[in-house]
């Protein structure tokens, strides 16, 4: 893995304080596919599901009709902006100091983990991310809000990252707590 001798921080340009730069890693470009596939999946649970039940119920379809509408609306929109957008936000990057990541597509969170922090790492791949090559790094601390998951990543730098940080961590001083 590239990157794990470079500095997190960075000096802000004149201002004379410390401020963070951005991770430097996208993920894979195949995660927008795996995005795009979860929303059609959802779509296909939650219409079928409504329209099975305005097709069956005729007494519910005053309020299953509008409701079948805005949601096969909502997941039509969802699917045609939000992966591509979190494509264009996700980024990640691990340092011999810290894992980061960057993500969100309408509210944005940035995670800064500490290696001495770092609990457990661990390794997730879902059928589509199986097919598509992808897996989720899934680095745990002791904190309830402390974990940080980078999903979309290519199979093959997940399994090297997850080495890594592993061998990062147990040279790390501390308890992880």
């Amino acid at each position: 893995m590239t990157g794990l001798k470079v500095p997190p921080l960075a000096l802000s340009a004149g201002a004379g304080d410390r401020q963070l730069r951005p991770p430097r890693h996208r993920v894979e470009r195949r995660a927008v596919w795996w995005w795009t596939i979860r929303v059609a999946l959802s779509m296909v649970v939650l219409v079928g599901g409504l329209g099975i039940t305005y097709w069956l119920w005729e007494a519910s379809r005053t309020w299953v009709g509008p409701v079948l509408v805005a949601v096969a609306a909502a997941h039509v929109v969802t699917g045609a902006v939000m992966p591509s957008w979190r494509y264009r936000v996700h980024r990640w990057e691990c340092t011999d100091l810290a894992v980061y990541e960057l993500k969100g597509w309408l509210v944005r969170e940035w995670r800064i983990v500490p290696i001495s922090r770092i609990q457990s790492v661990d390794v997730a791949r879902g059928p589509v991310q199986q097919w598509l090559g992808l897996a989720t790094l899934r680095v745990v601390t002791a904190s309830h809000e402390g974990h940080v998951k980078i999903v979309g990543l290519d199979a093959d730098v997940v399994a090297a990252a997850a080495a890594e940080l592993t061998a990062l961590t147990q040279a790390t001083p501390g308890d992880a707590t």
